[in-house]
């Protein structure tokens, strides 16, 4: 099994040290921004009332936060590039802490679509992209831990945010909490004073002449790129566009393993949120009063938090290691069963136990979905490749949830609905497995081809005679 490609970075990473306070702040900086559109959902029914919007308006504010938190992906990636993740992740805080000050003003709900939704999605773009970042410069062997536990930020402030957004909202407010949580979103400027660059002290590579293979021994930024020179295909785009790989590695477009990444990630953001949207109104049309069907995502949060930091320490074995791309499939696939499965839960019971599977699944598919990421492109190309994934995935993100709303609609029933989603996740997952196993091959078919073309003249003399001596033997 080849080795990730994250292992050709021009230095050593300290795995370790300071780089627990950096993933410290990654936790905070990446909670804040996949739970803060989430837990805002606590003022919507007296926001709609306020404003006299429909549900189905309001809950624009939302999807729009998210969309444009994944669409500003590009824009982050340009910024890390070119200044470090340090100041964007301040300047995200900033941006965040001054959209929701000024939607605590706002007159109409197109003024929270701006403020909220357009300037607080931008903000936690910066937040979210540079926490991923500087975790694969500061770890290596351990990375698949530090990702994990960085990625249990979200379902830990969700279920700190949630109280605490009840509590604002019934001492001062609407209005009042946002400015509070104007001033708490703060902290992610905190957090990016921790995230100091690391010391490269970089080391000679012997393989610096040896061909590259899909270009994932190539060492994309300033600092590493004279020790190791870009591989042929980087090179290539480079001189027809010099102006554009200076900010975002555009070459990645022909890097094998992003592309599948990619393909597979567009169907199955299709069906990834959703099933946490509707799981609250399902059970309610089941027939469960508000507190417990509340309760459900609770659990589900509960097992989530839980399942995220364990699921790096099962990536970070020796085991799986090796094939984590095979474990992402996997959980991919676990995923879409689940929700095929979740229309055959009877009563409360049942939608006790789909809980506990969905929050399961849906960690481990949130621990790994970066780390496999990083994994194929490496950590030096990891900044743009991010940020190229999230803008075409800002899509499907922003739609996902509508359709699967639609469908409710349609058919009067929520069952048709996660059947839909499990096979959006379901499909994909299978397309993991296969084409991983296919980049699998060619990437050491690409290298065994390299080791090759290293040998010296009378290395390949010596083994071309083994071979036809064997053959000789055989046809004897």
């Amino acid at each position: 099994m080849p080795p990730a490609a994250g292992t050709n970075l021009g230095y050593k990473p300290p795995d370790g040290g300071w780089g627990w306070a950096v993933v410290f702040a990654a936790f905070i900086s990446i909670g804040f921004s996949y739970a803060f559109p989430k837990s805002l959902t606590i003022y919507f029914k007296e926001i709609q009332e306020y404003f006299s919007v429909s549900y189905s308006e309001i809950a624009w504010v939302s999807s729009v936060m998210l969309a444009s938190m994944y669409a500003g992906g590009p824009v982050s990636s340009i910024l890390v590039n070119r200044y470090g993740s340090r100041p964007v992740v301040m300047a995200g805080g900033i941006m965040v802490s001054a959209a929701m000050v000024l939607a605590s003003f706002g007159t109409t709900i197109i003024h929270l679509y701006f403020c909220v939704g357009v300037i607080g999605g931008f903000g936690l773009a910066f937040n979210l992209q540079p926490a991923l970042t500087i975790i694969g410069t500061y770890f290596q062997v351990k990375r698949p831990i530090a990702n994990g536990l960085a990625m249990t930020g979200s379902p830990v402030l969700l279920c700190t945010l949630a109280p605490l957004n009840q509590f604002l909202f019934d001492s001062f407010g609407w209005r009042g909490s946002f400015l509070v949580l104007g001033s708490i979103v703060l902290n992610c400027c905190v957090a990016a004073a921790l995230m100091r660059p690391v010391k490269k002290c970089i080391q000679p590579d012997p393989n610096t002449d040896a061909p590259q293979c899909n270009g994932e021994a190539a060492a994309a930024d300033a600092s590493t790129e004279s020790a190791h020179p870009l591989p042929e295909e980087a090179q290539d785009g480079s001189k027809k566009q010099p102006y554009c790989s200076k900010f975002i590695d555009l070459s990645l477009f022909r890097h094998r393993g992003f592309l599948i990444y990619l393909s597979g990630n567009v169907v199955m953001f299709f069906g990834f949120f959703a099933p946490v949207v509707f799981l609250a109104p399902y059970a309610k049309h089941q027939g469960t009063d508000e507190y417990s069907a509340a309760f459900l995502l609770s659990i589900f949060a509960l097992v989530d938090m839980f399942i995220r930091p364990i699921t790096g320490l099962i990536g970070n074995s020796k085991w799986i290691r090796p094939r984590i791309q095979y474990f992402f499939s996997f959980a991919v696939s676990y995923n879409g069963i689940c929700h095929l499965l979740c229309p055959l839960a009877s009563g409360y019971e049942g939608l006790v136990v789909y809980a506990v599977f969905f929050g399961l699944a849906f960690g481990m598919l949130s621990a790994l979905l970066f780390e496999v990421l990083m994994d194929l492109v490496g950590a030096h190309r990891f900044s743009s490749a991010v940020g190229l994934v999230t803008i075409i995935e800002c899509g499907p993100v922003l739609l996902g949830p509508p359709i699967a709303g639609a469908l409710v609609d349609i058919f009067g029933d929520y069952k048709y609905m996660y059947y839909a989603c499990g096979i959006f996740m379901l499909l994909p997952g299978l397309f993991f497995f296969i084409m991983h196993y296919y980049n699998y091959k060619k990437v050491e078919e690409c290298r065994q081809s390299a080791a090759g073309e290293m040998r010296t003249p009378e290395e390949a003399v010596q083994l071309k005679m083994e071979q036809d001596f064997k053959t000789t033997n055989a046809t004897d």
